[in-house]
């Protein structure tokens, strides 16, 4: 018995301690590993958020050129098919301005008819300046409307017949037309 009470003693005698040394060798090892970790979250974050930025600024440069319908699409007909497509375009509000040269060769606008039977891209079409009418620069710019003139007498759009007309700017959106002829063709036709 008294040799379990010696061995008692002894093992209760050489328990060792956590020093302050060693604490605080401990505590600034946490500190270290927590700032390191801080520094990893923050840094992605920024990057994550310089990213957002960027994808933000990239579409409003895509919707900064995009032009709008202003008015009517009208239809001018032989009587049998339609012939021509007439309607007119404005530059959305706070947009860049958007090359309507027909004949550019770059950086130019493309527009593409689409109906049951064809699918036509890039089609002839003209331009007409209405506001202002003095427009040498062929650029549309804010407070300007002009007047697109699409032929179509070499498709086959007939009466009650639905079409759809995609004008895209070299930036923007793209401005969707889809239309339905009437059951009768006069000469002009409104389609709204």
């Amino acid at each position: 018995m008294n040799r379990l009470r010696r061995l008692m003693n002894r093992a209760a005698r050489e328990e060792e301690g956590i020093t302050g040394l060693e604490t605080a060798i401990i505590l600034i090892a946490f500190v270290v590993v927590a700032t390191v970790f801080a520094f990893v979250v923050l840094s992605t974050g920024l990057f994550s958020s310089e990213r957002g930025k960027e994808a933000v600024y990239s579409g409003l440069a895509k919707t900064e050129g995009s032009l709008e319908l202003r008015g009517s699409v009208i239809a001018n007909t032989d009587g049998t098919k339609v012939t021509s497509i007439v309607f007119d375009v404005a530059n959305a509000a706070g947009g860049t301005p958007v090359n309507l040269d027909p004949a550019a060769t770059s950086n130019k606008m493309v527009i593409d008819y689409r109906d049951s039977t064809v699918n036509d891209t890039n089609v002839a079409w003209t331009v007409n300046w209405l506001v202002p009418t003095t427009n040498t620069g062929n650029l549309l710019s804010e407070g300007e409307l002009a007047e697109i003139n699409i032929d179509t007498s070499g498709e086959t759009l007939g009466a009650n017949q639905a079409f759809t007309i995609e004008v895209k700017p070299p930036l923007g959106g793209t401005m969707v037309i889809a239309r339905t002829t009437p059951a009768g063709l006069d000469t002009v036709v409104d389609m709204h």
